[in-house]
């Protein structure tokens, strides 16, 4: 068994887990655990110090994309639709049946509601753009009110996009 590593970014909106091992990423969960470390220690990984890297630059509104890898631990069904997830733009929504249909399965509504909150990767899988097909907001594993900050968070940087010099990646 691959050696784990476990470390903390302390976001705007609460602590996050990441988990990872020397190949790659493999959860970046919402903490409620009261952490003070980062547990950056020189053995840490550069994958798992990439992801924290990238967490820092997209609160900070300097990345929408992340390029560290990561596996994917589900069921065929739950990888195709956390696959669909990044297809999703940055700043912008879809709803589960949108999903549901970019993967050929119309009526798997409710089972891609119930992938995404099995996703282990938030964020970067950004389920948090998935909304109701009424438009409302709905479940959210880090909770409702992260939800609605995240999406409010990528419409401001997106807004601001234009009218700024920073280097987006």
């Amino acid at each position: 068994m691959m050696k784990t590593y476990k470390m903390y970014y302390k976001s705007p909106i609460g602590l996050i887990e990441i988990i990872g091992t020397n190949e790659a990423i493999y959860s970046i969960l919402f903490s409620e655990e009261d952490i003070t470390e980062k547990f950056l220690l020189e053995e840490t990984p550069s994958v798992v110090k990439a992801c924290y890297t990238q967490l820092d630059e997209y609160f900070k509104g300097y990345r929408r994309n992340f390029s560290f890898p990561y596996a994917l631990e589900g069921t065929d069904f739950q990888r195709t639709v956390w696959e669909a997830l990044k297809e999703i733009p940055y700043a912008e929504k879809r709803s589960y049946k949108d999903i549901a249909i970019s993967i050929g399965n119309e009526k798997a509504t409710r089972a891609v509601g119930n992938a995404n909150g099995k996703n282990r990767l938030s964020i970067v899988l950004p389920c948090h753009r998935v909304i109701g097909s009424n438009g409302k907001l709905t479940g959210y594993a880090g909770g409702q009110w992260r939800k609605e900050w995240l999406l409010q968070h990528e419409h401001t940087y997106f807004e601001e996009q234009g009218n700024n010099e920073r280097k987006i990646y």
